[in-house]
């Protein structure tokens, strides 16, 4: 079993003007991100999107909102043949110190649980230091997304070691289909700011 953990934003879609996404017509795909989703399908991969949500905790927007946006998201990934089967999201302002917000690995633990895989069997996938880090709790593969040339929420630079760096999820998805059902993933050799 192969799943991919993706972040939303800056992974998915572009980031929205004011930092987040509160409505449909905000939310506009990362070029070549919802094709790579497909490939990812057709090649039997499980796609599963983690998203902190803090603007729900901030009442800047509602689940009703969310939903569209999301609805959106699964619309336009369906035209380019792609799907993703779950969409977990903490609802949580960051103060509010929940479990369930990354880097804190709780929504990850969920998504292990429901498909009864191994941290082996996980990759995070994402434009967030936090979604790694969450990743790495699991022991997962830990692939970050350049596409929006940003390091989000931890404010941090630095990455969890072993950690690999990839221009867009499109050039994430060449580097793991080219996998064999019986091969194994190997990471690249480690370059210099990997982590």
């Amino acid at each position: 079993m192969k799943i991919a953990i993706l972040d939303r934003d800056g992974t998915l879609n572009q980031w929205g003007d004011h930092g987040f996404i509160g409505r449909p017509d905000e939310w506009v795909a990362v070029p070549g991100a919802l094709e790579a989703v497909s490939r990812l399908n057709r090649a039997g991969w499980h796609v599963v999107v983690v998203t902190n949500q803090p603007g729900l905790g901030r009442g800047l927007f509602d689940v009703i909102e969310l939903n569209a946006v999301h609805a959106k998201m699964h619309r336009e990934l369906a035209a380019a043949g792609g799907r993703v089967e779950a969409v977990f999201f903490c609802p949580h302002a960051p103060d509010e110190d929940c479990a369930c917000r990354k880097p804190r690995p709780a929504l990850f633990r969920q998504i292990a649980e429901r498909y009864g895989a191994g941290g082996s069997e996980i990759w995070a996938i994402g434009s967030g230091v936090e979604h790694l880090q969450a990743g790495q709790a699991l022991g997962a593969h830990l692939m970050f997304v350049e596409s929006t040339g940003r390091l989000v929420e931890s404010g941090s630079d630095v990455l969890p070691e072993g950690s690999e760096r990839f221009a867009d999820l499109q050039a994430v998805v060449n580097a793991l289909l080219p996998l064999g059902d019986g091969d194994v993933y190997q990471p690249a050799e480690e370059t210099p700011g990997s982590h």
